[in-house]
């Protein structure tokens, strides 16, 4: 499944999925118990929570057993970084030309 960079910024904006990734941060694999215990959500909206970040590319789910384990995929982090960074990168040649332009006009008048 084809993530766009708006699928990953619109779960990270939510504070519970943004939490939900920095417990997954550490690279350990976890069960929804356990990521619905320091919460005071239900493990039911954990795990719809989990889904919006599955569908985003930022977890991945491993059945084993009757569980499921969740683990953050820090490669979908970094993609959203280079995004951002290109993004950066972009508006400050914009305003390299802007404050050229109006030094240029500036010096002019």
């Amino acid at each position: 499944m084809l993530q766009t960079e708006a699928d990953v910024f619109a779960a990270l904006g939510d504070e519970t999925r943004l939490s939900l990734v920095t417990l997954l941060s550490d690279g350990t694999e976890r069960r929804i118990t356990e990521l619905a215990a320091p919460t005071s959500i239900s493990r039911q909206a954990v795990s719809k929570h989990l889904k919006i970040l599955e569908h985003a590319g930022l977890v991945a789910a491993q059945r084993v057993g009757r569980e499921t384990r969740y683990r953050l995929k820090p490669e979908t982090l970094s993609d959203a970084q280079s995004y951002l960074a290109a993004l950066s990168e972009h508006w400050d040649r914009a305003l390299m030309r802007l404050q050229a332009h109006v030094e240029e006009n500036t010096n002019e008048g």
